[in-house]
């Protein structure tokens, strides 16, 4: 825990009064419309610079080489059967990325849409696994002021005109408009989840604007977080002797980003509901038999503010009214016909034909007044379908229904609901702005982290098992395919001849009957009879996929989201280690249930063929007793393991931090019905380990290959990483055990992890870190920043430490002053691996990459051993060249890693929610902190019978058939 105060950088060193005037901040100050005292901020004319992508070395493209030609194949291959392969690195983006993201728009998992500091909504990811970088920039707020009877006039676009994507097609569409904000009096300031941007006399000198953007990402809400909808509020204040006419614009293409308009078939629709809100809706009916989408563009009618609407208007003028002549009738009116309200719903659009809508509303603002104007949008896409055919509901349709037509109802709660929403955000945020212990640039940078749980392709389902499209499933032979979850349990059925429950009952006792302690215990074996015949309260005659895809005890529906938008694989459990710390914290259910979902497909095999692009050998998809890489891309839950680089059945780390995750939610929930649940999981995973365990010791060994999360980064022997990896599993198993009362396997893990400590000990520690392996290589000796993720998972988890509180203590000082501060200075983040002499280890891409989730996780184990300057001086590194305005400009779309001279690799990625891993260590759950401060460890008596039988097997040890899972727990097919 962190305790005193802790300045890295002066106290105010965001102040908003240095990018707005205090007058300015003074006059907005009512009803929300000043920007918070800490906040990102950055000013609208700032350049949005292009960000430069990483490229690897001559040496490792020579040693990459026939990886990359299978992997092009492969990618080939995919995007013949129109699908896109989950790691593409040759196709690269129309829309180069740059330095210009600000907060996303709307809650998790129903797609979501992202909007630039400088006001362009842009990366629109509403199909799962796609994402339409490029802005639509017909979708603007724009102002129309008139003053002194007509006399004085303003009109502009709220957004910067200098901005690339603006592109004058013709003097009709929106390059007619009035692009007059230069942005160097406005500002926009960044607290996830909400955004304002301040307009200080831009583009009227008399009047102050402050737009401020609200989404329901409210903590421990499973339904409000779940809404597709946002809220702009415009507070306007005049500072001026006139009285003032203003009218706001909101301004909404029928597209879902790209090129999606070109489809044709779209069409809109004006609509007004109850409680003054009224707008337009605008169906798309997107391309590729994907579900359709319905936009609802609306404001909130009052006593003071007159609402109208321009229901169709296109770029051309051809069909329907023109942006020009649209923004004209605003000049000259200041609002549209209220007739419009009338028209009904428009022609379908044709081909290549953008439809667009407009929503007024106006209002009188006296000298020195002031007044609240309020817009909203929502999206509603009820049905999410995968690639291979599987549609799922998503999860807020269990409120609102399936009807696109729901929009209306999500826009209307959204106005009339955002007070309570900011309420309750505040609630969440204030103790940990107000705390004082903490440096202000963390605070910030700790909610802004937040934006990939809404922008990282996040998809939420209610649930419910899947309605399965036959044509792009042929596997499952379905008797109809509109109706949800029916099946032929057939055992003709191809994806049921390949994937089993590999739960069987074992006789009491949990001994097989030549006494090989490969079994799954007593404990385990019940409740694995039990799985059996109930997954989740799900009859076992259902597919094995069905039961992983259905709502658990939790009751909050299935969560998945993406690795990262260029790594398109949900759930990416190896990432998901770093990431979980913001899920735990702040929805616990959804964490419970992702564990859930992995539990379960530990017991299950899929033994599809799969072909490996490492090294071109072929295995099956998913192995019994293995932790799955990740839930799939194209048929999450149904077809996992999207991953194929390598065999990551082969993977050391994968197993371990299953078991550590478990016994993390297990520790700080408190909740013994999950721990029970899992636990047969937890007991399959460890044993499936005790094959890479190939002399007995009772440490595993990785395989010379890079079999871990660093997967192009070579390890021989035993390891830092995986070997701290494996002792913290060790004891978490062991201390789980004892708390659900199974005390053969507490004694037989506390018995190994005695064993295998005192190997690791012996093969690493050189005196002042540990090895990077116990190889004979050039980088064996190297100090990688990851060594004591073990560790970092025992602190957190209310564990005794791994080993001697002055060995990891200096392991993590070592990684201080080499990993960190030898690269320019402390202010890049910690480099994965650094040589004794003060280099950086250019053995691979990783070995001299700075990940940035790694080093949120090394920070966070600093500050777990009272370590406060060098914990918070590592990671403000990352925020020092990923979200200061003198760094690369990565805000909001955080990369996986970057270059010592900061170019990236994997931008828009899972592991730096890892941030919240320091917040967990300065503020730890309740169920941490209130535990009993006992060793469980030192009560857990090893009985003589348990040693010489671990002693036994030990000397019989012999390398296991690499076909064959060597547990009584599993059916061995081969």
């Amino acid at each position: 825990m962190v305790s005193g105060h802790i300045f890295h950088c002066r106290k105010n060193s965001w102040p908003a009064e240095e990018y707005v005037g205090r007058t300015a901040l003074q006059l907005l100050d009512f009803d929300g419309g000043a920007p918070p005292e800490q906040a990102w901020r950055r000013r609208l004319n700032s350049h949005a610079n292009i960000l430069k992508e990483f490229s690897v070395t001559f040496m490792e493209a020579m040693r990459m080489m026939s990886l990359g030609l299978r992997l092009w194949s492969y990618v080939r291959e995919e995007a013949s059967h129109g699908r896109k392969a989950p790691i593409d690195p040759f196709t690269k983006e129309r829309c180069k990325p740059s330095a210009s993201q600000g907060v996303p728009l709307g809650g998790m998992g129903s797609g979501s849409i992202s909007r630039g500091f400088r006001g362009e909504f842009k990366n629109w990811h509403i199909i799962p696994g796609l994402c339409e970088s490029s802005p639509v920039m017909e979708n603007q707020f724009s102002i129309f002021v008139s003053r002194d009877g007509g006399n004085k006039k303003y009109s502009s676009v709220l957004a910067p005109g200098h901005h690339e994507g603006l592109k004058k097609n013709s003097d009709s569409g929106i390059s007619s408009w009035d692009w007059n904000l230069s942005g160097q009096h406005s500002t926009y300031h960044a607290l996830f989840p909400r955004a304002w941007t301040v307009y200080d006399g831009e583009p009227d000198p008399d009047l102050k604007i402050s737009c401020r953007q609200i989404s329901p990402f409210i903590p421990h809400d499973y339904k409000d977080s779940s809404l597709p909808t946002s809220v702009f509020v415009y507070t306007l204040v005049n500072t001026g002797r006139d009285r003032a006419k203003v009218s706001l614009l909101m301004t909404w293409a029928n597209s879902i980003g790209g090129f999606s308009h070109n489809s044709g078939g779209h069409y809109n629709e004006p609509f007004i509901a109850e409680d003054g809100v009224s707008g337009v809706l605008l169906h798309h009916k997107t391309a590729k038999d994907n579900p359709p989408v319905t936009f609802a563009v609306a404001a909130c009618e009052t006593q003071n503010v007159n609402v109208t609407v321009l229901p169709v208007f296109g770029l051309s003028g051809e069909n329907h009214v023109s942006a020009k002549e649209m923004w004209n009738t605003m000049l000259q009116n200041g609002h549209f016909d209220r007739e419009n309200f009338s028209a009904g719903p428009s022609m379908p659009s044709s081909p290549g034909q953008k439809l667009c809508a407009a929503v007024s509303a106006s209002t009188w603002v006296e000298p020195h007044g002031r007044c609240t104007v309020v817009f909203a949008l929502a999206w509603s896409s009820p049905k999410v379908k995968f690639q291979k055919g599987c549609t799922y509901n998503r999860r807020y349709t269990q409120f609102y229904g399936t009807s696109e037509k729901s929009a209306v109802n999500l826009v209307h709660d959204a106005l009339t609901k955002y007070k309570l929403w900011e309420e309750e955000i505040e609630k969440w945020q204030n103790p940990i702005l107000k705390d004082e212990r903490l440096p202000e640039w963390y605070k910030f940078t700790l909610f802004n982290e937040l934006y990939f749980l809404v922008a990282g392709g996040t998809v939420w389902t209610d649930g419910q098992p899947p309605a399965i499209d036959e044509k792009k499933s042929p596997g499952f032979n379905h008797q109809k395919s509109s109706k949800r979850g029916t099946k032929d349990t057939n055992q003709g059925s191809v994806k049921d001849r390949h994937v089993n429950l590999a739960v069987e009952q074992v006789p009491h006792g949990g001994y097989m009957a030549n006494g090989d302690d490969h079994s799954v215990s007593k404990f385990a074996a019940v409740h694995g009879s039990e799985m059996q015949e109930q997954i989740n309260g799900l009859k076992s005659e259902e597919p094995i996929p069905y039961l992983i895809s259905k709502d658990g005890p939790e009751h909050v529906g299935k969560f998945l989201y993406l690795e990262g938008v260029e790594y398109i694989m949900w759930n990416t459990y190896d990432v998901h280690f770093y990431a979980s710390f913001a899920l735990l914290d702040l929805f616990p259910k959804i964490e419970l249930s992702i564990q859930r979902d992995f539990a379960n497909a530990v017991l299950y095999e899929d033994r599809r063929k799969v072909k490996f692009l490492a090294d071109g050998t072929s295995g099956i998809r998913k192995v019994k007793g293995a932790v799955p890489h990740d839930l799939g891309t194209h048929d999450p839950w149904h077809e996992m393991n999207a991953y194929n680089i390598h065999d990551t059945s082969k993977w050391k780390d994968l197993n371990p931090k299953f078991v550590l995750q478990i016994y993390r939610d297990f520790a700080a929930t408190g909740d013994m019905q999950f721990g029970r649940d899992v636990w047969p999981a937890v007991c399959a995973a460890m044993d499936y380990m005790d094959q890479f365990d190939r002399d007995g010791d009772g440490l595993i060994e990785n395989d010379g290959f890079p079999d871990q999360t660093y997967d192009a980064w070579t390890v021989h022997g035993i390891s830092a990483y995986c070997g701290c990896l494996w002792l913290a599993a060790l004891q978490a198993a062991a201390t789980m055990a004892h708390r659900l009362g199974d005390r053969h396997f507490a004694e037989k893990y506390k018995l190994k992890f005695i064993k295998a400590k005192a190997v690791y000990e012996a093969k690493l520690w050189n005196g002042s870190y540990f090895n990077y392996d116990s190889g004979t290589s050039s980088n064996s000796r190297s100090i990688q920043a990851d060594q004591l993720a073990g560790q970092w998972y025992a602190a957190s988890s209310g564990l005794p430490p791994l080993f001697d509180e002055h060995k990891i203590r200096t392991a993590l000082q070592k990684i201080f002053e080499f990993n960190v501060m030898k690269v320019k200075g402390g202010r890049m983040g910690a480099v994965n691996g650094m040589t004794p002499k003060g280099k950086v280890d250019e053995t691979c891409m990783q070995s001299r990459e700075i990940w940035t989730g790694v080093t949120y996780a090394v920070a966070a184990n600093m500050l777990l051993h009272g370590m406060e300057h060098q914990g918070f001086t590592t990671a403000e590194g990352i925020f020092t060249a990923g979200w200061s305005e003198e760094g690369y400009g990565y805000w909001f779309q955080t990369p996986e890693g970057w270059t010592t001279d900061g170019h990236y690799r994997s931008l828009v990625y899972m592991r730096p929610l890892a941030i919240w891993a320091i917040q967990y260590a300065v503020s730890p759950p309740k169920a941490i902190l209130e535990a009993p401060k006992v060793n469980l460890m030192d009560r857990i008596h090893i009985s003589p019978h348990m040693v010489r039988a671990i002693s036994e097997i030990s000397i019989r040890k012999v390398a296991p058939d690499n076909r064959c899972f060597p547990s009584s727990a599993f059916h061995c097919e081969c």
